[in-house]
C-alpha cells in the first residue's frame, strides 16, 4: 500500500543501522536479506560471532551498577544476557545501533523489559507506551485510509497523564514518520457526556493536561470510534467537534480496547499494521508479534529506521 511505500522510501533516504538480535529465526533472516537487497536499512544481524565476550561482560557490568538496587543479583543479570537481546539493546543504548527490532521469538513483555531498562526512557515524556500505524485498504476515512492507534501494546490501564503523554508521543511519532497533522481522538464507549463514568473523567483530565503540553495539536474525546472517524456520524452525534470526524490518530481507553480494536481491523478490514513501535524511548525500538510475516519485519525495520532518522 501507498502508506508502506512510503515509509520504506523515506527509510532508503537516509539509511540507519538497525540491529536484529533474533538471528536463529528463518523469517528474520529472510528479512533482513530483503532490506539489504531493497536498500532499506543497515541491517546487523546478531549472530553470536558478532557479540565480544569483553563488551558483554562491560555491559553485564554497567547493567548491574544501575539495577543492582533493585534486587538484581550478578548472577540474574548474568542469565539475562546469555541470549542477544539484552546486549542487542545495550549496544543500541551505546548508539552502535541507531535502533532495534525484535519479538519474533520473544514475548512483548520480555521485550519491553530490555528495551526499557538498557534503551531508556525519554525524559521529555516519561512514559514508554507503544503505537501501531493501520493501513486499510479501500478506506476513505483517517488519512486515506492511513491510522495510528495507540497505546495497544504495554500500558493495560492508563491513567489520564499517560493518556496524555500516548497522545504528545503519538502525535509526535504521527509527525515524523508518516508527515501528518495530528487529529487525536481518545475513544470511549460513550460520546461527550452520553454516559456519566469515571472514565470519560479521565479522559477529559487527559484532554487538559494534553492541551497545556501541546496547545497547537487538535485533540478531542471521549468519544466513539464512529464519531471519531465518520463524518457524517460527526455531525449527528457531536456536531460541535472540531475533528468532526476526522481523526487520523485513535488513543485506545485501555490496553484491551486497544489489543482488540487493531487485530480486528486489521483481520477483518484486511489492513496492513506496522509494529508495534514502542513511543517514550530514547532511541527507537520496534516490537513483532511471534506470529509475524516477513514483511511485518521488513516493515517494521523500515518504520524503526525512519523514527531514527
Amino acid at each position: 500500500m501507498e502508506t508502506i511505500k512510503k515509509i520504506r522510501q523515506k527509510a532508503a533516504s537516509n539509511l540507519k543501522t538497525i540491529i536484529l538480535p533474533e538471528y536463529d529465526d528463518s523469517r528474520v533472516l529472510e528479512a533482513a536479506k530483503i532490506i539489504d537487497s531493497e536498500g532499506i536499512a543497515k541491517v546487523l544481524l546478531l549472530t553470536p560471532d558478532k557479540v565480544c565476550p569483553k563488551e558483554k561482560e562491560r555491559y553485564i557490568d554497567e547493567f548491574y551498577r544501575i539495577y543492582k538496587g533493585k534486587d538484581y543479583t550478578l548472577e540474574a543479570v548474568k542469565e539475562l544476557f546469555k541470549g542477544t537481546l539484552y546486549y542487542a539493546a545495550m549496544m543500541t543504548r551505546e548508539g552502535k545501533a541507531d535502533g532495534m527490532v525484535a519479538g519474533a521469538s520473544h514475548t512483548t513483555p520480555n521485550m519491553a523489559r530490555a528495551v526499557i531498562r538498557c534503551i531508556g526512557v525519554d525524559e521529555k515524556i516519561t512514559i514508554v507506551s507503544s503505537c501501531f500505524v493501520m493501513a486499510v485498504p479501500d478506506c476513505a476515512y483517517g488519512e486515506e485510509g492511513t491510522f495510528i492507534f495507540a497505546d495497544c501494546g504495554v500500558i493495560p490501564e492508563p491513567n489520564a497523564r499517560q493518556l496524555a503523554c500516548i497522545s504528545m508521543a503519538t502525535s509526535k511519532m504521527a509527525k515524523k514518520a508518516l508527515d501528518l497533522v495530528p487529529r487525536i481522538a481518545v475513544l470511549s464507549y460513550s460520546t461527550k457526556g452520553s454516559a456519566k463514568t469515571k472514565s470519560a473523567e479521565k479522559i477529559a483530565e487527559a484532554i487538559t493536561l494534553f492541551k497545556e503540553m501541546a496547545p497547537g495539536i487538535m485533540i478531542d474525546g471521549e468519544m466513539q470510534v464512529d464519531a471519531a472517524i465518520v463524518p457524517e456520524v460527526a455531525k449527528i452525534k457531536y456536531p460541535e467537534s472540531s475533528l468532526a470526524g476526522r481523526a487520523n490518530i485513535l488513543i485506545f481507553p485501555n490496553l484491551e480496547a486497544g489489543n482488540i480494536g487493531y487485530k480486528l481491523v486489521q483481520r477483518l478490514g484486511k489492513a496492513d499494521a506496522l509494529g508495534p513501535l514502542f513511543l517514550g524511548l530514547k532511541k527507537p525500538a520496534s516490537d513483532l508479534s511471534r506470529g509475524c510475516l516477513i514483511e511485518d519485519i521488513v516493515n517494521s525495520v523500515a518504520l524503526t529506521a525512519v523514527m531514527a532518522q
